[in-house]
C-alpha cells in the first residue's frame, strides 16, 4: 500500500477515535506547530479570531476577575492571551496542552505571570479539585480520546458555579450552506493547509474529525451527563462553528 494512502488511512481512524486517536492527534500537532497560527487565521479568514472574543464573553469572567481560569487544549495560546488582554482582568490562565511544541509556539503572547502553559491531557489535568473558577476549549474538545472523559476532568476541577465554555467546529444544516462547506473543508482546505504545513494529512484530519464529532444537540447532552447544568449553545457563522456553555453545580 502507498504510504499516502497508509496516512490517510491512520487519519480516518484518528478522528473516528478509539486508541489511535490520542497518539495521531499529539504526534500532527507536534508536527504543525511552527504553521498552526498562521494556517489558522489564514484558513478561517479571521473569523476564528472574533469566534474567541464570543467564546469568552459567554464564559463570564467579569464576575471573578481576579479567579483562576483553565484553557483546555490550549494550542499556541490564543485563547488565554485575550482572555488576559480583556479590560478588567486580573486573575490567573493555565494553558493545557500535550502537545508542547504547540505551547512553545505561543511562547511570548502573554506575560508568564499571567498565563501558564502546562503540559497535560486534557483526561488528567495536574489540577486540584475545584480549583478554576471557569474553563475554555476552542476547536480542541473533538480531538480528546474520550470526549467523556474530558468532560468529566473539567467538572472536577471546576469550582461550583463555574463555566465551562467550547467553541468548535460544526456540520451546517442549510444543504446550500454544507455544500460549499464540504468543498471548501474537505478540498481547499487540506491543500492549502497541507502545502504551507508541509503535513500531508493533517488538514485531512480536520474535516474528518468534524464529521465525526457530535452534532450540537449531542454535546449539549454529553455535558449534561457530565454534570453540567444550564446548558445552551449557539450556532455561529451559518452554522460552521458552535457555542456550547454549561456551569457546574
Amino acid at each position: 500500500m502507498h504510504e499516502t494512502e497508509v496516512d490517510e488511512r491512520v487519519a480516518d481512524a484518528a478522528a473516528e477515535g478509539g486508541a489511535e486517536k490520542r497518539a495521531y492527534v499529539r504526534t500532527v500537532f507536534e508536527q504543525i506547530a511552527p504553521r498552526y497560527d498562521l494556517l489558522n487565521h489564514l484558513l478561517s479568514l479571521n473569523i476564528d479570531r472574533l469566534w474567541r472574543r464570543r467564546a469568552l464573553r459567554a464564559l463570564g469572567w467579569s464576575a471573578a476577575p481576579n479567579g483562576r481560569y483553565l484553557d483546555l487544549c490550549a494550542g499556541t495560546l490564543d485563547v488565554g492571551a485575550e482572555l488576559s488582554r480583556q479590560r478588567g482582568f486580573a486573575g490567573f490562565i493555565v494553558g493545557a496542552d500535550f502537545a508542547v511544541p504547540m505551547l512553545q509556539a505561543g511562547k511570548g503572547k502573554a506575560p508568564a505571570s499571567v498565563l501558564a502553559p502546562v503540559a497535560a491531557d486534557a483526561q488528567q489535568l495536574p489540577l486540584a479539585d475545584g480549583s478554576m473558577q471557569g474553563a475554555t476549549v476552542a476547536f480542541g474538545i473533538r480531538n480528546v480520546a474520550s470526549l467523556d472523559r474530558g468532560l468529566a476532568e473539567v467538572f472536577r476541577v471546576l469550582c461550583s458555579g463555574a463555566r465551562f465554555v467550547i467553541l468548535e467546529f460544526t456540520t451546517p444544516r442549510s444543504a446550500i450552506v454544507r455544500t460549499l462547506y464540504h468543498v471548501y473543508f474537505h478540498h481547499l482546505l487540506p491543500f492549502v493547509g497541507g502545502v504551507i504545513s508541509g503535513h500531508r494529512t493533517a488538514y485531512k484530519y480536520l474535516p474528518r474529525s468534524v464529521a465525526h464529532f457530535p452534532a450540537e444537540p449531542v454535546l449539549a447532552r454529553h455535558m449534561s451527563d457530565a454534570g453540567f447544568v444550564d446548558v445552551h449553545w449557539e450556532s455561529l457563522s451559518l452554522g460552521i462553528a458552535a457555542i456550547h456553555v454549561g456551569k457546574k453545580p
